[in-house]
């Protein structure tokens, strides 16, 4: 796993947070419906997050992160 540097645009880290997301969760088996229930999110707003076209806050992704089991890092734990 890498980090991206620290001169990376903002939509470079949304779309890198929502793959690793997305990566997390189908390793766990768990549909984006589940997950978003799990949440306390519209599937919709999920969709957004997986897919870079928003940027979530630091709370949003907390909650991902405990629902997903994971420590918050991880979801900036990116691949290669």
């Amino acid at each position: 796993m890498k980090t991206l540097g620290l001169k990376v645009d903002k939509k470079e880290l949304q779309i890198a947070v929502g793959k690793r997301i997305r990566q997390i969760r189908e390793s766990k088996n768990m549909s984006q419906v589940d997950l978003a229930s799990a949440c306390n999110f519209e599937k919709s707003n999920m969709s957004r997050i997986e897919s870079g076209n928003t940027s979530p806050n630091i709370f949003t992704l907390y909650i991902i992160s405990k629902n997903l089991n994971v420590n918050l890092s991880e979801l900036f734990q990116f691949e290669n």
